[in-house]
This record gives structure tokens, C-alpha cells and sequence, in this order.
């Protein structure tokens, strides 16, 4: 087994064949096409594409957000127009058009079922499994709060149902994901303080993905690693997975101020970008990461976020790059 191990963030392009006659059937075909085409390229830590969240209208942010919280109880689908007008003046949601949905009881887990989602990709799988699932810190930001005190409130209620779920799923590696925080450090504590309930639930291996936004291929986020030190040090997390290909390399300082215990995950690949990184390109972000940070301190690489808004033979090319980088850095003989 190599030194370091390849992985992917979690989505994948959405097959066009699955879109235009969209069934169960096409669905677990489909996955079981992106876990193939994801060993076959060489990544060890493999996912499903997160075509376990598929819905016929794509609804916005790949369904990271429709996906969990549209199932719950305590939260309807209704707004007013008044809400929908101030939600669009959010400087935080200038990515949407309009909200999740409204809290307006108690949240509980619902109708939404991750176990079987997990189960049935799994089963697709020859090599070690991952599993994602939205961050309880992005999914309250995202909802409109008519029940719970504050956000942090609400962060913690959603952490409680997930972790509900997360505690009976069958994965090797259980990644939970937080795109907003990163433009929001300030709220690091309370932000932390949910994500370890979902954390401290994982039967498997714990990690968390943060990157700066990844809608249709823009940062959504404006912010620097260095202002997440005290987050990302405070997780419940056996690794992290970052987003740093599309980031200044003097960030990368920053990471020397990270546990030494949380192994440390390196995108080497834009996804922002369409041009295909080359096996030397892979191969020299990791040591230019591990002359900064000591040898041996990158566990993974990976793309910076998902590949959802790239074209399939693009991200097929980028997740080979991944294997063939790592390979020429540790010497492995192709």
C-alpha cells in the first residue's frame, strides 16, 4: 500500500444516459459505472459520486442541501415572499435563489434513510468505501430558523439527527462536509461543537472536507486557511480533507500550525479548472506540501471539491493524474 493514498471529495458528472431516463435501475447502473471508472483510474478511497442524492431537477448544490434537510421533520418547504426576498440579500446565500425550506418544529432525521443509500453503494465497490454527508453548520446556515433561538441552536439539532444516521452506516471512511465555514471562522466553536456529535457517530474513520464553495465551478467563499487553524484543531477527525490546488501555495504554511494527529489531506487537483493536471504537476505539489510541512505528513490527495460541474472525461483524466502523481512521488513503477 502506498504511502499516500488517493481519493476523491465526492461528486461526480451526473451520467447523461442516467438523466434522460432517469429509474432505480439507471440509478444503481450508473453508480456502479462512476465506483468502476474510480478504480479503475487507480484511487484507493473510492465514493458513489454521491448519485445516491440524484433528483430529475438537480436541485441547486448538487443536492447537498435538498437532499437531507427536504426529509426532516420540523422543516416544511413554505416561505413567504418577504422571507424569500430577505434570504436573496444574504451576503451568505448569494448563491442560491431561494431557501431549503423553513424550520418551524423540532428537526428529526424523518423520512431520510443514509443506511441504505450507504449499503447499496457500498455493495459496488471492490476497494475501500467512503461515504459523504452535508455538515450540520451549512445546512442550518442554508434554512430559514422560525423555531430555534439562534443558528448554533438549530446547527446542533440537525448534528443530533445526523448523527442518528451516521452511527449505523456501513462505510470505511465517513466524510462529513462544510462549505461555508470557511468564509465564516468566526463561528468556528459552535461550528465544531456540532460537527464532532456527527463525528463522534462514525463506526468508521471520521473526516471532514472544507473547501471555499464549488457552484458551477466559481469560490463562493472569501477567506484564508490560516483563520480555520482553531476548527480544524478542534475536530473529532482522524483526517481533513482540503481544498489547495485553487489556493496560494503560501498558504500552506498554515497547516504547520495543524494537529500532527489529524492526518492532513492535499488537493492537488483544481476542479475550477478545465485544463488536466499532469502526473509532474501531482507529483510536485506533494513535495512542495512536504517541504513546508515535513516528510511524511500528507496522508491523502485528492480534487479540491467534487467533480459535479466538470465534463466525465475531464474528471476521469484529473482522477488518473491523481494515481499517476502519487506513484512518480513515492517512486512506484507504473
Amino acid at each position: 500500500m502506498p504511502r499516500i493514498r488517493t481519493t476523491v471529495v465526492g461528486s461526480y458528472p451526473i451520467p447523461d444516459w442516467l438523466v434522460a431516463n432517469p429509474s432505480e435501475q439507471a440509478l444503481m447502473d450508473a453508480t456502479r459505472v462512476v465506483i468502476g471508472t474510480q478504480e479503475q483510474a487507480g484511487v484507493d478511497v473510492v465514493c458513489d459520486g454521491e448519485l445516491y442524492r440524484f433528483d430529475i431537477n438537480h436541485p441547486e448544490t448538487n443536492g447537498m442541501i435538498e437532499y437531507f434537510v427536504r426529509p426532516m421533520d420540523g422543516i416544511t418547504q413554505r416561505f413567504s415572499f418577504d422571507d424569500l426576498i430577505a434570504y436573496r440579500s444574504s451576503s451568505g446565500m448569494k448563491f442560491r435563489t431561494r431557501p431549503p425550506g423553513t424550520v418551524i418544529g423540532p428537526i428529526g432525521h424523518g423520512s431520510l434513510d443514509l443506511p441504505l443509500a450507504c449499503a447499496r453503494a457500498k455493495a459496488l465497490a471492490t476497494r475501500t468505501f467512503k461515504f459523504t454527508v452535508t455538515g450540520p453548520h451549512m445546512l442550518a446556515k442554508t434554512l430559514i430558523n422560525r423555531h430555534y433561538s439562534d443558528t448554533p441552536e438549530l446547527a446542533h439539532a440537525i448534528a443530533d439527527a445526523l448523527a442518528a444516521q451516521v452511527r449505523h452506516l456501513d462505510a470505511d471512511v465517513v466524510q462529513i462536509d462544510e462549505a461555508n465555514l470557511p468564509g465564516h471562522p468566526e463561528e468556528w466553536e459552535w461550528a465544531a461543537s456540532a460537527m464532532n456529535r456527527v463525528l463522534d457517530a462514525v463506526a468508521g474513520t471520521p473526516a471532514v472536507h472544507l473547501c471555499f464553495g464549488n457552484y458551477g465551478g466559481q469560490t463562493v467563499q472569501k477567506g484564508t486557511w490560516d483563520r480555520l487553524m482553531n476548527y480544524l484543531n478542534a475536530l473529532h477527525a482522524d483526517h481533513v480533507v482540503l481544498e489547495c490546488a485553487h489556493r496560494p501555495v503560501d498558504e500552506l504554511l498554515a497547516f504547520r500550525d495543524l494537529k500532527p494527529e489529524i492526518g492532513f489531506g492535499l488537493g492537488v487537483v483544481d476542479i475550477k479548472a478545465t485544463d488536466v493536471e499532469s502526473a509532474d504537476q501531482v507529483a510536485r505539489a506533494i513535495e512542495r506540501a512536504e517541504q513546508v510541512l515535513g516528510a511524511g505528513r500528507v496522508k491523502y490527495i485528492h480534487p479540491d471539491c467534487g467533480f459535479w460541474m466538470l465534463k466525465r472525461p475531464i474528471a476521469d483524466a484529473k482522477m488518473r493524474a491523481l494515481s499517476l502523481g502519487r506513484d512518480r512521488f513515492e517512486g512506484i513503477a507504473s
